[in-house]
């Protein structure tokens, strides 16, 4: 049997002080499409972050592709890609520009820029500077740079976001297609109804401001 993509066992994060994570519970297997619901506040976003190697594990065991992040989570960084709130692009840099260089840092040369810009529609605005870019076009922007990283591992926090219809049903082809090609993807969302049916699997994480209760549990 495969080993799991993620394994989790009674994982606490801190943000500050606080135990945003206080106890998780979770495996995620090779190929899953993960639905992670719950409400504002209860943990989503810090366990993408977790899993992505930005947030130091404080106590528990926690394995993503095969990366002990207890002791190595910098390990795990070139085969994630992690579209969360913020952009992560340069403004003064443009378009091609942001996604050459998040592309270079997974390894991956400049010859794959242009197919990725044109799978998110945005060949046009190559040459212009993200600061100028809508939101919209920002989004579309962080996309391209996620999808020219080829990541194993796809961490989507809210991916349809400042997306328009044609946008929206972009980010549904990609998660199909990656997930055709071997990849994971675990989608923070509160569309529920727009992503249930990409999803595998649905896992609820729960708790909110009463944080020792939080646990993400198979529905």
């Amino acid at each position: 049997m495969d080993s799991p993509v993620i394994e989790l066992r009674d994982v606490v994060a801190l943000l500050g002080n606080f135990p945003a994570l206080a106890g998780v519970d979770m495996t995620v297997a090779a190929g899953d499409v993960v639905l992670l619901q719950g409400p504002n506040g209860a943990g989503k976003t810090t366990l993408l972050r977790l899993c992505a190697g930005l947030i130091p594990v404080h106590s528990g065991q926690a394995t993503v592709l095969g990366v002990d992040l207890a002791q190595h989570r910098s390990s795990v960084r070139p085969l994630i890609g992690l579209l969360g709130h913020a952009t992560m692009l340069y403004d003064d840099l443009s378009v091609a520009e942001n996604v050459s260089f998040w592309g270079r840092l997974a390894g991956v040369g400049d010859d794959q820029v242009g197919q990725s810009l044109a799978r998110m529609g945005i060949e046009d605005l190559q040459d212009r500077k993200v600061r100028v870019l809508s939101a919209g076009q920002r989004r579309r922007t962080s996309i391209a740079a996620t999808v020219i990283r080829r990541p194993q591992l796809w961490l989507l926090d809210e991916p349809h976001a400042s997306l328009d219809a044609d946008g929206r049903d972009v980010v549904d082809s990609l998660i199909s297609d990656a997930v055709a090609s071997g990849a994971t993807v675990l989608i923070a969302s509160h569309e529920h109804d727009r992503v249930a049916p990409l999803a595998t699997r649905t896992i609820t994480i729960a708790g909110g401001t009463a944080w020792p209760e939080l646990k993400a549990s198979h529905v």
